[in-house]
């Protein structure tokens, strides 16, 4: 037996049971760190050759793991911005100095700019909609960029669809064809009329005149005006020629429009699109006029008034006017071995040559777990589970410096035995 070995192992255990106790202190203080993995350290023995006459004490060796695959209780929170992961995959972030990470802390915040940024500093990322909708880059992080939900942001839609639905009474006199609303005359007259609000390309209000008036027995005329062309105080003259003007028939028996009736309009929006309006619903009984159906698309310029995330990862901004439009969508990450991952201050991960390579993919498709809203993910660090361990380190750590304090007291005895 060598005294010196045995010294040597006693430093070994001590050094070891240090390094466990150093994991355990990491995990309690970091208990309360959102989307925190709990690390532990493994012991593998050392073993140094022997011969029969003599025993060579080895030692132990220690790894740190980190168990980043488990994942750890939801905490709902009053923030639609914080976001959890239940399930597989990791959030894609990025540092100011434009590096790329995966986290799953996800108490995200807007910055100055509007960007989502977390605790730790890093800018949450995702693909935008504004060249439609997006595709996952699968193996990489290109086409990323910050999600951002600035509130000056605002969105002005054109109008390019509608529905207008009317009863046109069946018992109104026919107009003669000089006095339609269609020749845009001082003398025009109509049956029944409505108006319909649409919208340009800079999202301006358009207020759209309706007027249906009967031309022949089951046969009526729709046309449409600029309201902004009437004459002052009246309607007609026009100062421009109708919008669109539309022939509709009716099936005598049924009230409804015939087969080979029309059964849309389409109206170019002065400063906008073309608005394709659905004439489909109108019908022709022995009532008075009513409007049964009235809807435009578009809308006017509107800051957003707030931002829901879906589980699917869609960002979607709710406009003060109500409109809501999808800005990005949040992929996820993840490796084939998410425990082998680097990490990294500010709990972050990066790719390890044990970990795999990465992938990218939207939240609930191809085995990635859904993001959740108002909902943070804790830790996975059991403290009570820690203190036990601590504690048993501590014995250990002792027994070990006993084993040193043996090996240097029979030391100095062999060094003192000539004296």
């Amino acid at each position: 037996m060598s005294l010196y070995g045995m010294m040597r192992t006693g430093v070994s255990g001590m050094n070891a049971q240090a390094n466990r106790l150093s994991s355990v202190a990491d995990n309690i203080a970091n208990s309360n760190t959102t989307g925190y993995k709990r690390s532990s350290t493994e012991f593998s023995s050392l073993v140094i050759p022997t011969t029969n006459a003599n025993y060579a004490s080895g030692g132990v060796t220690t790894t740190v793991r980190n168990a980043i695959s488990q994942q750890g209780d939801l905490k709902f929170t009053t923030s639609t911005l914080d976001l959890a992961v239940n399930g597989t995959g990791f959030f894609i972030v990025q540092d100011k100095a434009g590096n790329q990470f995966m986290t799953r802390s996800g108490a995200f915040t807007p910055d100055d700019q509007g960007r989502l940024v977390n605790a730790a500093g890093f800018t949450l990322m995702g693909y935008s909609y504004a060249n439609g909708s997006p595709s996952s880059n699968a193996n990489g992080f290109a086409g990323l960029e910050a999600v951002d939900i600035s509130q000056n942001a605002s969105a002005a839609t054109p109008s390019t669809t509608g529905t207008f639905s009317a009863n046109l009474p069946a018992d109104k006199d026919i107009v003669a064809a000089a006095n339609l609303p269609s020749a845009n005359a001082a003398t025009a007259a109509y049956s029944a009329k409505s108006s319909l609000v649409a919208y340009d390309s800079l999202g301006r209000e358009v207020l759209l005149d309706v007027y249906s008036t009967k031309t022949a027995e089951n046969t009526w005329e729709v046309s449409i005006y600029n309201r902004a062309d009437a004459a002052a105080n009246t309607s007609f003259p026009y100062a421009n020629p109708a919008l669109a003007t539309q022939t509709l028939n009716f099936d005598p028996t049924s009230g409804k429009l015939a087969a080979a009736s029309a059964q849309d309009v389409t109206v170019t929006i002065p400063g906008g699109e073309d608005l394709k309006l659905d004439l489909s619903g109108m019908t022709q009984y022995g009532q008075g006029y009513t409007v049964t159906a009235a809807t435009v698309d578009g809308s006017s310029p509107s800051s957003i008034d707030s931002v829901e995330i879906g589980t699917n990862g869609i960002v979607y901004a709710q406009y003060a006017n109500g409109a809501i439009s999808e800005l990005y969508r949040i992929p996820l990450a993840n490796v084939q071995s998410p425990d082998q991952l680097n990490v990294l201050t500010g709990n972050v991960y990066t790719q390890s040559y044990l970990s795999g390579s990465v992938n990218v993919g939207f939240p609930g498709e191809g085995g990635y777990g859904e993001v959740v809203s108002g909902a943070l993910e804790s830790s996975n660090v059991d403290v009570a589970e820690e203190l036990t361990n601590m504690i048993e380190s501590q014995r250990s750590y002792t027994a070990n410096s006993k084993v040193f304090q043996t090996g240097a007291d029979l030391m100095d005895i062999l060094v003192n035995l000539k004296r």
